[in-house]
């Protein structure tokens, strides 16, 4: 009987754990705002150092940020936020004025709109 009980809660924890592993790798790209290899390090840096993102890659030509991440760890929103925090403009968010003019002077490109 302990058997019995035992097998079935190794088979529960062993699909509980199966099922939460299960997490899907997002693949998708967006605008980056930045003008030099300085840029192009710092943009691909700072995303692959966020949690659940697996690779970043960054077309200077571009101007555009392919991500693969896991849906359950990080959103793309996330992503364009945490890249704006450091000084590039993206789709979705703009960096604020402090951190654009933290930027190295060879990284200052021309921005779209300031709001600030």
């Amino acid at each position: 009987m302990k058997n019995k009980h035992l097998l079935f809660y190794l088979l529960l924890i062993f699909s509980l754990c199966s099922y939460t592993l299960k997490d899907t790798i997002i693949k998708d790209s967006f605008s980056v705002s930045g003008k030099c290899m300085m840029c192009k390090e710092k943009i691909e840096n700072t995303a692959k150092n966020i949690e659940g993102v697996k690779s970043a890659k960054w077309n200077i030509n571009k101007q555009s940020l392919k991500v693969k991440f896991y849906s359950k760890s990080i959103t793309l929103e996330e992503i364009q936020q945490e890249i704006a925090d450091i000084g590039y403009d993206t789709e979705m968010y703009q960096a604020t004025k402090e951190a654009y003019d933290a930027l190295h002077y060879c990284c200052k490109y021309e921005r779209k709109k300031i709001d600030q």
